[in-house]
């Protein structure tokens, strides 16, 4: 199944902003793991903070709670003005989360067909739901049929939403 078109480069390591491939060329991070790495590579503070929290927990089901993620949850909140907070694993996963609270808010307003807008050439995830409200026919081929309920419209044109 086709997903992205891959670059004839294979990394090996990073630090800070570079990333070195395995014939040790270098180069600039500018994707940063798509948008996974903002913090760089290898930070001596942030490999310290996973490796001591990988040696306690890991991971566990958001049923439960877990110390620091309900620190920062609440850290969230106080700085963002909101009451709760979903932590996701992913885009994708953050997409469908708002997808269904939109969906979710219309339905409870008695919207029989709640439509969500949705920029032209946007990329929201490979779910279903997050491929069918991505703006590239391209990668939706294949998928069909995609999930219904979204309206594109151009960037910069206010008059269309």
């Amino acid at each position: 199944m086709p997903t992205y078109a891959r670059f004839p480069v294979a990394f090996e390591r990073g630090e800070g902003i570079w990333l070195y491939d395995t014939e040790g060329r270098r180069y600039m991070d500018a994707l940063t793991g798509i948008a996974v790495t903002g913090l760089g590579h290898a930070h001596p503070a942030v490999t310290k903070a996973i490796c001591e929290q990988a040696a306690k927990l890991l991971h566990t089901s958001n049923l439960y709670e877990i110390e620091h993620q309900q620190e920062l949850g609440e850290k969230l909140c106080t700085e963002a003005g909101m009451d709760a907070i979903y932590f996701c694993n992913s885009g994708a996963e953050s997409n469908e989360a708002q997808i269904k609270l939109a969906r979710k808010w219309g339905n409870e307003r008695g919207i029989s067909n709640p439509s969500i807008i949705v920029m032209e050439q946007s990329f929201h995830g490979r779910t279903l739901a997050t491929l069918s409200a991505t703006g590239n026919r391209a990668i939706q081929a294949g998928f069909e049929p995609l999930v219904s309920g979204f309206v594109r419209v151009p960037f910069d044109d206010i008059e269309a939403v």
